[in-house]
């Protein structure tokens, strides 16, 4: 998701660069294959949001609000709370994003950041249930595209966790069967630090956070996120090419290993 204009006669003059260094080991900005952007971590830059989170990864700019309120529950979940991420590739970030309805690409990219965080279970959604089948705690989750440098996944997911990390929420209580906000704030109860760690293919060489101009050459690309356990909780494969089995247990075990050290920059900006 490079946002980049295709011009596939400069894409495969690219190309065969790109793949001419990963051959050597290299990469464009000189990072290892298994390295990851510089990543920086700002909360709480959002005075009247519940949650706030800007991420910087390399060039890549994502600001992430949260905004909590009560609603219905879904039929399926009557006691359970809502939580929901959407996404928006804001016309300033990139030459070729443009205003209107969500994209496609933003639709993929709030879906993919929403499941990674669902399925890990990160927030404790039966802790956010207050009248079954009729009242619960609604989190949401908005994420403004600053900048397109490559890696919109990432740094989409880093800024969401980040925001929920630190967002506060009012204290709700029941009374005469009514819900009613009290002055109080607490933590949104979140249980683990799920992070996303995607790779992209370029012939057949994998590397960790493709920025723009691997993402325009890339072959396909894989996003898997794990939690703190280092278990596989999500994955989402990307672009029309394959990816062996092998290479799959490959960017597992790697999406394990960064994962860590990212997680720990996360926990880190976020205490």
């Amino acid at each position: 998701m490079s946002m980049m204009k295709k011009n596939y006669v400069v894409e495969a003059i690219r190309k065969a660069q790109l793949l001419q260094l990963l051959a050597s080991g290299k990469r464009l900005d000189e990072r290892a294959l298994d390295q990851p952007r510089n990543l920086k971590i700002e909360t709480g830059v959002i005075p009247k949001a519940n949650g706030s989170a800007r991420v910087t990864l390399g060039n890549t700019q994502v600001l992430a609000g949260v905004k909590i309120a009560t609603g219905i529950p879904f039929p399926d979940t009557p006691d359970k709370g809502i939580l929901m991420v959407n996404a928006e590739i804001l016309p300033m970030s990139s030459p070729y994003a443009e205003a209107g309805p969500p994209s496609e690409d933003a639709i993929e990219l709030a879906r993919v950041t929403d499941r990674g965080i669902r399925e890990s279970e990160m927030v404790d959604l039966t802790k956010l249930g207050l009248i079954p089948g009729k009242s619960v705690i609604a989190v949401f989750v908005d994420c403004n595209i600053m900048n397109v440098d490559g890696n919109l996944f990432d740094a989409t997911s880093y800024a969401v966790v980040s925001a929920l990390r630190t967002a506060k929420m009012k204290k709700y209580v029941i009374k005469d069967d009514k819900v009613e906000a009290t002055d109080e704030l607490i933590p949104v109860p979140v249980e683990k630090t799920p992070v996303s760690v995607t790779i992209a293919r370029l012939g057949d060489r994998l590397v960790v956070d493709p920025s723009a101009e691997e993402e325009a050459s890339m072959d396909m690309r894989i996003t898997i996120t794990t939690d703190d356990d280092g278990n596989i909780c999500a994955s989402q494969k990307g672009e029309a090419s394959t990816i062996s089995p092998e290479q799959v247990l490959r960017a597992a075990d790697t999406s394990i290993s960064v994962g860590k050290a990212i997680r720990a920059k996360i926990l880190e900006a976020t205490r």
